[in-house]
């Protein structure tokens, strides 16, 4: 529709502003030039042509407000889709893939590939096709008066859009890279101000402004060799344009002289060449803002076009997760190929019970939480779920039936009940306070000026770790869900607060199946059962007191962090 549109009223406006003002001011001068036509009958034809050329400049005006309200709608809607689907497609990446970018990074790839969209859009419409339609009526209106001056202006306009071309070719490598330097800036500072605690804490300033520095100075190095590149360009077709205006106006001038033109056609193809060349001399620019624009679009691109790693089935199940009864059936898992977490690895948890995972750092407790959340997908293998295998529902129908509550709780900046209220769509403020209550936050939250309406920062950074571990512990038990995966979930809190929430967890996980991840062993205690892990294997597993009585890795791990109180 907008490349219609723009056809229509645009080439329309070029049509009576452009080119019909060219030819009236040619029949005005070869009139008034005509001696053998008396003075007042040579007025009165200038006359008409003026009133001609008065409508036309009129029509000319009236006639683009169309297409720019088209135009403007449609990019309206566009950037709209674009975001939409961009959000859309970044959202259904595996978690794997946001560890491994950074979150600045992608959010200025979502703008820029949006601006990319609006440049491209503009370049293409207000100055490729109407610079095209322009040139067409242009040599089309001269060839029925000199077809040896279209001839050449055609052959110009071809040699210049080819070496055009060339140059742009060559720009593009180098805007592309200094879109990677400019990047690279990006990811830095989302990356250093993210984590300018630890830049404060560790006096490590002069360090990351030195690093700062190196990526600047790059993208200055990159951004000069671009910008250099284009002014030799713009300087080279400077000079193409010049020889071609002194080229055609000696032309005109022999053909004047030997009465094949007339001064009418002279002025008519001088007004003509002057237009264009103002015209083309705002492509290069036009140009310039194109391949920048499709070197920032490219890295979205990328991301695009890069497969998703984890996909819901074509034909999902319906979701029957009820008890939530779960099973791993010789599961084999590895980040990096022949290097494999889990091999062959068996486990059954009944539904209803209760399983702590014990290990070092580096066992396979987190890989555990991901596979069963399908954050990654098994090699070999499956888990199923209730009989149900987890790669047969979506992924938001098997979550659905998780509560997660992982080691580091990350909050929107949002207020503390949009927070809590998260995990439950149609959640009121009852329910919301409810669940504050019982993961002991409303005592904290009540204290706030603004109580559940408090902002909680960016990434919960207003609250401390202990509080934002209890709203997000809340919740978990808003959700209310047939599992339950504590992933650390007790960390951050102190040891009164945590036996406050051990008391809530325990009624939270009545008649629910719970994996609970700790590395403090109390957290566990109660378990139905412990399993240890090493290497992606269970090397121990039972009740707490039972594992104490085998002496092994657990007894061990226990008497370091009670010096053997407790038994």
């Amino acid at each position: 529709m907008p490349v219609i549109s723009v056809l229509l009223f645009g080439g329309g406006r070029m049509l009576f502003g452009f080119i019909t003002s060219g030819y009236v001011y040619k029949s005005i001068i070869d009139t008034l030039s005509q001696d053998i036509i008396p003075i007042k009958e040579r007025y009165d034809i200038a006359m008409a042509y003026l009133i001609v050329l008065a409508i036309s400049l009129l029509v000319a005006i009236i006639m683009p407000r169309w297409s720019e309200y088209t135009y403007f709608r449609f990019l309206s809607r566009a950037g709209k889709d674009i975001y939409d689907f961009c959000y859309k497609h970044l959202m259904n990446h595996s978690y794997s893939f946001f560890a491994n970018n950074f979150t600045g990074g992608l959010v200025t790839r979502i703008k820029r590939f949006n601006q990319s969209f609006n440049t491209m859009n503009d370049v293409t419409l207000n100055t490729f096709l109407q610079l095209t339609v322009a040139i067409v009526l242009a040599i089309v209106s001269m060839y029925f008066q000199s077809k040896l001056l279209s001839l050449y202006f055609l052959a110009w306009c071809i040699l210049y859009f080819i070496i055009v071309v060339i140059f742009s070719k060559q720009k593009i490598k180098l805007d592309l890279k200094a879109a990677e330097a400019d990047s690279k800036i990006t990811g830095f500072l989302s990356d250093s101000i993210t984590n300018v605690l630890n830049v404060k804490v560790f006096s490590a300033f002069k360090k990351e402004f030195l690093s700062f520095q190196a990526d600047t100075d790059e993208q200055r190095l990159r951004r000069m060799k671009s910008f250099t590149h284009y002014v030799i360009r713009i300087t080279f077709q400077s000079l193409l344009m010049i020889s071609f205006h002194s080229f055609i106006l000696y032309t005109m001038i022999n053909l004047w002289k030997d009465n094949i033109i007339s001064v009418g056609i002279f002025v008519m193809v001088y007004i003509y060449l002057i237009a264009i060349f103002d015209r083309i001399w705002d492509l290069s620019h036009a140009i310039n803002r194109f391949m920048e624009a499709l070197t920032d679009a490219k890295e979205m691109t990328e991301i695009l076009d890069k497969p998703i790693a984890i996909k819901d089935p074509q034909n999902p199940e319906e979701v029957k997760i009820k008890a939530g009864e779960i099973i791993f059936d010789n599961v084999s898992f590895e980040y990096i190929e022949d290097r494999e977490v889990f091999e062959r690895f068996n486990l059954k948890i009944k539904a209803g019970e209760k399983v702590g995972l014990v290990g070092h750092s580096g066992s396979g407790k987190s890989t555990f939480t991901k596979m069963l959340l399908r954050f990654a997908d098994v090699k070999e293998g499956s888990i199923t779920i209730d009989g149900q295998d987890i790669t047969k529902i979506t992924q938001d129908d098997l979550r659905s039936q998780i509560s997660y509550v992982p080691q580091d709780p990350i909050l929107f900046h949002r207020s503390i009940a949009e927070n809590i209220g998260y995990a439950k769509q149609d959640a009121n403020r009852e329910d919301i306070i409810e669940s504050a209550k019982k993961a002991h936050a409303h005592e904290f939250i009540s204290n706030f000026q603004q109580g559940y309406d408090t902002l909680v920062g960016e990434r919960g950074i207003k609250l401390s770790g202990g509080e934002r571990q209890r709203i997000a512990i809340a919740r978990a038990m808003l959700k209310n869900s047939p599992i339950i995966i504590l992933d650390e979930a007790t960390s951050s809190l102190d040891s009164m607060s945590e036996s406050y929430i051990q008391d809530a967890f325990s009624e939270l996980m009545k008649n629910k199946t719970a994996v609970v991840i700790a590395h403090r062993l109390s957290t566990v205690q109660k378990m139905d059962r412990i399993i240890i892990l090493e290497k992606g294997c269970i090397v121990e597993e039972g009740t707490h007191k039972e594992l104490l009585k085998q002496n092994g890795v657990y007894a061990s791990l226990w008497n370091q962090q009670t010096c053997g109180f407790g038994e």
